[in-house]
């Protein structure tokens, strides 16, 4: 059955470790949001200033064309990607009814640690206003969000392990 699944969340969250893991469980295409991004857009996160709406455009007209490529071919699609507002996950997202988004929720402390430990352009100064900005799933949107703070088990495989249960998937 063709899907498309947004693992979305602030940064830190770990978003494409997920992505890819689903990815590779179903055999499918995984699309790393952040290298969809402008130049320009990088260059300003990177700076630690934070993304305007307009400095998203772009980037979700390139979302939803890889997503309506996918769907027009019929292929099964893991995206990882912020997806902060409800008002920009309604471009990439027209048009699939199969869409699914994993939302990945973490506390700020749990988050900062994890930007601290990798090397990404987006800096831990950003995440106050990431989390400040990120809109939950709404009743109409289709999706789920895992907690990574229940339980002390955060890992990657571990979170998909939780993903699968959800959707009733065998690993």
């Amino acid at each position: 059955m063709r899907r498309t699944l947004v693992v979305m969340g602030v940064s830190g969250c770990g978003k494409s470790e997920v992505g890819r893991l689903l990815a590779a469980h179903f055999g499918c295409r995984f699309v790393e949001g952040d290298t969809l991004h402008a130049p320009a857009s990088i260059a300003k996160m990177t700076a630690g200033i934070a993304l305007e709406d307009t400095d998203r455009q772009d980037w979700l007209l390139r979302l939803q064309a890889l997503i309506g490529e996918a769907v027009t071919a019929g292929q099964t699609l893991v995206v990882a990607c912020s997806a902060l507002k409800r008002r920009n996950r309604q471009v990439p997202w027209a048009g699939d009814a199969s869409l699914l988004c994993i939302h990945l929720q973490a506390s700020a402390g749990l988050l900062a640690a994890r930007m601290r430990g990798r090397a990404h352009f987006m800096p831990v100064a950003l995440l106050e206003s990431q989390l400040r900005d990120f809109e939950p799933l709404a009743r109409d949107e289709r999706g789920m969000c895992i907690d990574l703070d229940g339980d002390g088990n955060d890992t990657p495989q571990a979170v998909v392990a939780r993903i699968f249960s959800a959707l009733a998937v065998r690993p």
